[in-house]
Order: C-alpha cells, then structure tokens, then sequence
C-alpha cells in the first residue's frame, strides 16, 4: 500500500508541511514500523511528495496509523486529507515503479529520483523498517528503472529542475551574460543549477552557506567565492540571479529583508551607473521547505519562483518525451501485473506447505489405522501402499497448490485460504516469502 500526497494532489505550501526532513525520517521510520497495521515501512520523502511505501496484512488498520502518525507529528487536518491518495496492490506496486523510474515526477525522466528511492530503502533498511516483501518490491522496482531507461528514451533532454531555473531566468533577463549568480546552500541542486546557468552565459558565481567549508569546496568547482551564511543579505543585493537550496526548516528571507536587499540594489546601480532605471532581481526558490517568505512575491523588482512554478516551465522536448512515457507505461504496467502475481503466490507458500503437512499427517494416521486392521503386510505391499499415499498427497497438494496461486484476485485469494484453513484445521502462518522449492 502507498499513502502520501504530491506535487499533483497538493500545491507547494501544503507539501512543505508535511514534508519530512532528512533527520526526522529515521523517527518517523521507527514509530511506523511499530504501529498497528504496518508489517514494514519506507518513507520517500522529495520535494515532490512525501509517501510512506507500506506492506500490511490490514490496509485499513495500516492506513489510519499513518493519517494518526501525521495528525500528531505534522498537525494533519481533516480537512487536508483530501490532499492524499490510498493506493492498494498492482495500483501501489505501479506507483513505486513509476517512481522509481521518473515517469510520476515533476521533471519526467530526471536522474536523481533512482538515488532518492535508492536512499529511502537503505534508511529503511538500517533500522529494520523493511522485510521480504518490500525489499523484494524495491529491488524489482529499481530493475524496472533500469528496464525502461535501457528501452526508451525517457532520460534523453531531460528537463532537469535546473534546467527549469534556467528557463524561468531566461524569460525575465533574455541572456544570462555577465549575470551575477549568488547560491544559497552547496548542496547538490545548487551545483547542477549553477552549471546550466554558467553554460548559458552568467558570470561571477558567489556561494553562501551555513557551514563555509562547503560553500568554499562548491565555489572552488565553479571557480567562484565562498561566504559566511550571516553575508547573505548583503550579496543579495549584489547578485542578479539567487538560486536558494538549503535544507533550513525556516525562511531565510523575509519581505522586510527582501525590501531592505531592494534598496540596496537600488542605491548601488545608482551609485555606479548613474541610471535610473532598475534591474529585476530573480530568486528560484527550490528548497523544500520553502527558503522564502512567499510574501516577498510581493515587493517590487522581486520575481520569485518555487517549486510549482517550475512545473509550467515550458518542455522542449516534450512530444519526444510523451511517446518516450506511453512506452515505458507499456513497460511499467506489465512488470507490475507480473510481479504482483508472483507476490500472490509466494503469500500462498506458507499455506501451501501447511497444507502438504497436515496432508502427509493425514495419510500417515490413515496408513497406520489401516495396517493395524488389515496388516500384517510383506514388505513390497507395505512400500506400495506408502507409494499409493504418498502420491495422492502430492496429486490433492498440487491441485489446491495450483488453484491457490492461479487465483487473480487477492480477495478470491483470501477467501480459498480462509477455507482451507478451516477444513484441514492449518495453524495460523506469518506471510512471507518463502523459496520455491520448499513446496
């Protein structure tokens, strides 16, 4: 089961509240792997959508410990749970695959969502928060990745979220030569952002960042300077560009500190130039939470950019990326009907192989009660008799076996379990995947 919101079922202030940052997912990784309901857990949390990825042997008990887990942890409302989607079987296995291979992103066809899931999965990982089952659905979905990259073309142009900056500051500048660009953060989105704007013309590049070691080892790569975080303010008024990505849990940039950079700029083109007229300052907001104050909209010579801005940026290549989708689609939809049913089946082992038990039990007191009453036989007719048995065992285990792990629904699956551990008086079997050849 999937249970999360995104950039298509909630606009950029709802996503940032329920988003969770890096240091809190290993608690929120803990409480849900212990809540009622939830068999294992990972939690997928980019600046697209925060989701937890869920095994469950009761989605509804699974699924209210997640809304619980968000109501006490993140304030969720009732109000905002129209912002969430409940996803179930071949639905939530199609999602995790979609994810996994860029076509549910933003960006359709961006690279980093394969290290992103990659990460949610070792988090998940270290802590115990994942089993068979799920660790077996991430390392399909990451095959799958790998599958439709090999065999389409979704990853040709694609138009990264830095490439998305790019367009945005091209549309209010025209050219980009000689613009002053200013990072806030030296992560690697700040990275990528300044290189596509570099290839496009800008000129100096200045980074600010709370710990100045990382500012200084990014501007080294960009041949760039390096500042103290506390600076910021006063190389905003410097700069032309600002692509802010950091990972602060607060705004770093009020509407008063805005209006305060504004005046600066001002004065000093003034001062300069002589001229009066102004030039735009142009903030790409793509943190998560949001870095700015979604005020400073409002103040003029400001144009500020977020994350759902970016989603408008016109896509090139978009028609070549369209077909690109509807073929790994095709990919996509195959591979999680044939995995959900080998899912199916491997649920149905451990019923399987009680029932091929309390068959052999069965047969073993048959065959005793019909020795003690018909016996004693020689040797040869003692084998033959214990061949016979064995055989319509292995016949009656087989049948029931084969209807079992035939079965296309999961509900008609529950059903034929339900019964056969009623008839035969199974004992009650944790679900797991169990190899084949114990069958």
């Amino acid at each position: 089961m999937v249970v999360g919101l995104n950039y298509r079922t909630a606009p950029v202030g709802v996503r940032e509240r329920f988003w969770i940052g890096e240091t809190r997912r290993y608690e929120a990784l803990v409480q849900l792997s212990r809540a009622e309901g939830i068999e294992e857990v990972i939690v997928m949390a980019t600046c697209n959508r925060t989701e937890f990825w869920l095994w469950t042997t009761d989605v509804t008990l699974a699924a209210n410990s997640a809304m619980r887990f968000l109501g006490s942890e993140y304030g969720l409302k009732l109000c905002e749970w129209k912002h969430f989607y409940r996803l179930l079987d071949e639905g939530a296995l199609l999602h995790i695959f979609r994810v996994a291979s860029s076509l549910d992103s933003m960006v359709v066809g961006e690279p980093q969502v394969v290290s992103q899931v990659n990460e949610a999965w070792k988090q998940a990982q270290k802590i115990g928060a994942t089993g068979r089952f799920l660790d077996a659905v991430l390392q399909k979905a990451l095959a799958v990745s790998q599958r439709v990259r090999a065999e389409t073309a979704i990853g040709n142009a694609a138009v990264s979220i830095p490439y998305a900056a790019v367009e945005l500051t091209r549309q209010i500048f025209g050219k980009l030569e000689h613009k002053k660009v200013l990072l806030v953060g030296a992560g690697k989105m700040s990275e990528m952002s300044a290189r596509e704007l570099l290839k496009h013309g800008a000129g100096s590049v200045r980074v600010v960042n709370r710990t100045l070691e990382h500012a200084c080892e990014l501007a080294n790569k960009l041949a760039g300077v390096a500042f103290p975080f506390e600076e910021r303010l006063q190389h905003m008024a410097k700069a032309d560009i600002i692509i802010s990505s950091t990972s602060c849990p607060h705004t770093i940039l009020s509407r008063e500190e805005a209006e305060s950079v504004i005046r600066e700029r001002r004065n000093r083109v003034r001062k300069n130039n002589n001229e009066s007229e102004d030039l735009p300052l142009v903030i790409v907001d793509i943190a998560m939470p949001r870095d700015i104050d979604a005020a400073v909209r409002e103040v003029e010579g400001v144009y500020l950019y977020d994350l759902d801005d970016l989603e408008n940026v016109e896509d090139r290549n978009a028609s070549e990326r369209e077909a690109a989708a509807r073929e790994a689609q095709k990919i996509l939809q195959a591979e999680a009907e044939g995995f959900r049913r080998k899912l199916m089946a491997e649920t149905a082992v451990p019923t399987i192989v009680a029932l091929r038990q309390r068959l052999d039990e069965l047969c073993r007191q048959e065959l005793h009660a019909f020795r003690q009453e018909n016996g004693p036989f020689s040797k040869n007719q003692d084998e033959m008799l214990a061949a016979m048995m064995s055989r319509m065992t292995q016949r009656i285990a087989a049948s029931l076996s084969r209807e079992l792990k035939g079965l296309p629904e999961k509900t008609e699956q529950e059903l034929l379990t339900t019964a056969l551990h009623r008839l035969f008086h199974l004992p009650t079997t944790e679900p797991g995947i169990v190899d084949a050849k114990s069958v």
